[in-house]
């Protein structure tokens, strides 16, 4: 079937919505590049806060944490609110938080500043999602998905490389002055020219269930990131999870109760949005553990500068967004399977290369290496959060919120546990010894396992389009 694109953008054109997806795109870009811009900045905040490297990662970890908080109100507030007046509140939000965080004076209000940046940032990548959803033909959801995640993936790709380089000119704080700069002049852009709205309704906020939405990432959150620093104690790792977890079977069950659910959950009774929801959890739980490990070992272990630390992840983020483009139009022409079959193979060599990481390894091999997960990455990622939506095509709203809630909490608990891991096997400390080696090579295999995980999912229960519909 030829696309014909050209039509696509005249209706978009027509309607402003090309305007207004295009700034949401650029806003998305920017704010995301906050989420990866601090991960060589890890070893300033431990100096400068006198702080240990799990808590240090906070800073990378709770921002993932606000997003999946942010992202179960999603289907209401893109029901109740215009997109001019969600994007210019986002805007403002993230451009307060980034002040904070330049103008810090200990670790506490640089976390302040961090829960304000993700806020802003939280409900602008599934808006710009929902547009896609709501506006585009199924068959061009593959295509334009694929164009939002290699647009919005330059720029966060970019991010550990661009922290590098301001770190060693200038300092860790410029990298928030240079983000509440740019953010201000896509504020002003938003204000004249982002004019497109989806039409809005009375829908009423049940605010029992954002609360219970709340407690169940936080909790969860906080118990699996306290136990480098507390162990497995029950007051600070295993309380915090039992009371995640039970407040998520309450909320769970409140929306299939209530006549208005903050998040419609009628979605997870189709099996396949599931398998795909898992599968690309479980993907963003290795990414998310990466960006903070990676740098750590880079900096802390085998020494190299913040900016070559950057330069090592740079071009594996860059082949993963090139990856994360074409991978769906792989996927429409040759099958979902084959797609994250590769994925996962790509993946099992990369981290296996991972293990055998040491104090005296070259750059060229670090960057080689992670150029293999990259691709392993882009592979997988984008494909499977397309194809979980093409399943549940009628719910949009809702099934955009449970993908992206679960994926953004399963990230946040990812970054947190693999740099406790890593911390726990190193006696502690990720510094230059062996230990610290050995902690990143187990730390790798786990990685291993989670991906042999996915391998058997997707040959036991990923199915191309045609042969569910058969069903």
């Amino acid at each position: 079937m030829t696309t014909n694109y050209g039509t696509i953008i005249m209706e978009f054109e027509n309607k402003s919505g090309l305007i207004t997806l295009i700034i949401l795109i650029m806003a998305s870009a920017v704010t995301l590049i906050s989420q990866s811009i601090v991960t060589t900045s890890l070893p300033y905040y431990m100096d400068d806060f006198a702080i240990s490297s799990a808590t240090a990662q906070w800073t990378y970890s709770v921002f993932l944490l606000v997003l999946g908080v942010m992202i179960p109100p999603t289907a209401y507030i893109t029901k109740r609110f215009k997109i001019k007046t969600i994007l210019i509140t986002s805007l403002i939000l993230f451009v307060i938080g980034s002040l904070l965080c330049f103008l810090s004076t200990n670790f506490e209000m640089l976390i302040v500043g961090r829960i304000l940046e993700a806020m802003g940032t939280g409900i602008l990548m599934p808006i710009g999602q929902i547009l896609i959803f709501r506006i585009m033909p199924e068959e061009k959801w593959g295509f334009f998905m694929g164009l939002m995640g290699f647009l919005v993936g330059i720029v966060p790709a970019m991010g550990p490389t661009i922290g590098g380089i301001i770190i060693d000119l200038f300092n860790w704080r410029v990298i928030f002055e240079f983000l509440a700069i740019i953010t201000v002049v896509i504020l002003v852009l938003s204000i004249l020219f982002a004019n497109f709205e989806l039409e809005t309704q009375n829908y009423p906020l049940d605010f029992p269930s954002l609360i219970l939405s709340i407690i169940f990432c936080v909790g969860l959150m906080i118990g699996f990131s306290n136990i480098a620093e507390f162990g497995f104690s029950f007051i600070h790792v295993i309380l915090p999870i039992i009371i995640g977890i039970l407040t998520l079977i309450i909320f769970v069950k409140r929306q299939n109760k209530i006549e208005n659910p903050l998040v419609n959950l009628i979605v997870l009774k189709n099996k396949y949005f599931v398998y795909g929801t898992v599968f690309a959890a479980l993907l963003y739980f290795m990414m998310c553990g990466i960006n903070v490990m990676v740098p750590l070992f880079v900096q802390n272990v085998a020494y190299f500068s913040p900016t070559e630390s950057g330069l090592i992840l740079f071009p594996a983020a860059l082949i993963m967004i090139v990856f994360n483009f074409i991978s769906p139009i792989m996927a429409d022409k040759i099958g979902i399977k084959p797609v994250l079959i590769a994925s996962s193979i790509m993946n099992i060599i990369g981290f296996a290369c991972m293990m055998t990481y040491n104090m005296n390894s070259t750059f060229e091999y670090l960057l080689a290496t992670q150029l293999i997960r990259g691709i392993g990455c882009g592979l997988g990622l984008s494909p499977a959060i397309t194809w979980a939506m093409s399943v549940v095509a009628g719910d949009v709203e809702d099934a955009t919120a449970v993908n992206n809630t679960t994926r953004q909490v399963v990230g946040a608990i990812g970054s947190s546990v693999t740099v406790v891991i890593m911390q726990i096997l190193a006696n502690g400390k990720i510094t230059h010894n062996q230990f610290s080696v050995n902690s990143f090579s187990m730390t790798s295999l786990m990685m291993i396992i989670i991906t042999v995980v996915l391998l058997i999912i997707t040959i036991l229960f990923i199915k191309n389009k045609n042969e569910i519909v058969e069903e």
